[in-house]
């Protein structure tokens, strides 16, 4: 069966001396793996269209064990990535979490749209780095069922205060009154703010605010840290952005 689909590729594997296999976010299908027969030769219309970070139009058809993918068109290559190693590295972590999280062979159209308007931010530097890969972090757990609890403290139901503190382990929220070594993570409340933004908003306002450099540190950190304890895994690519941030 032929299907036609619109994909991102999030993983690029040689197969052989002119095939690849390639994982793709797609919003129908999710997360699927394709074989492009002929990628690498010079002549193959679907060298560029099924390159790592393309979202492209894609007809695929079923093999034995996977897709393969029969016809491919750039729709968007994310120009503004490649000339810049550290915004491309942040951009090949947010492929490396959408093949961590977004579901296989099912509906994916949120977590597509999320990567795709992450990677555009960053290639077009429409928000700090930091600030998108934070919302990317926070979102992708989010819709992938490891929401953290932010609407008001765990034991008294306060809203606000103005420290709180977070519970990375199980994703809980404490105001100043209620606190102790349970969760030591102290966060100013413009922070909190921003984490119940991330979690909460509509898609078309999940980028709409603004933090200082430091707060930026903050948040980026506390979306970092909870992501590790959920998933339990690093992320070689992570790793490899926040070396060169060290610079």
């Amino acid at each position: 069966m032929k299907l036609n689909t619109k994909g991102l590729i999030l993983k690029e594997q040689n197969i052989g001396e002119q095939d690849k296999l390639v994982t793709v976010l797609t919003a129908d299908l999710g997360v699927v793996k394709a074989f492009v027969r002929g990628a690498k030769s010079v002549k193959s219309k679907k060298q560029s269209a099924t390159g790592l970070l393309c979202y492209s139009n894609l007809s695929l058809y079923n093999g034995k064990d996977s897709y393969i993918i029969d016809e491919a068109e750039c729709i968007e290559v994310f120009f503004g990535l490649r000339s810049d190693i550290e915004k491309l590295a942040l951009a090949q972590y947010f492929a490396e979490l959408g093949c961590e999280l977004a579901p296989e062979h099912s509906n994916a159209e949120e977590y597509l749209r999320v990567v795709l308007n992450s990677l555009y931010m960053v290639s077009n530097s429409k928000k700090p780095d930091l600030q998108v890969k934070a919302i990317t972090e926070l979102r992708l757990l989010s819709l992938s069922g490891y929401m953290p609890n932010l609407v008001a403290c765990e034991r008294c139901g306060e809203f606000e205060t103005e420290k709180m503190y977070f519970d990375i382990e199980h994703g809980l929220l404490y105001c100043e009154n209620c606190a102790n070594e349970d969760a030591p993570l102290e966060l100013e409340l413009n922070v909190v703010s921003a984490m119940r933004h991330i979690v909460f908003s509509k898609l078309e306002r999940l980028y709409a605010f603004g933090l200082n450099d430091e707060q930026l540190r903050d948040l980026s950190y506390v979306t970092e840290t909870y992501l590790k304890s959920k998933t339990e895994r690093k992320y070689k690519t992570l790793d490899f952005y926040n070396s060169l941030r060290k610079i």
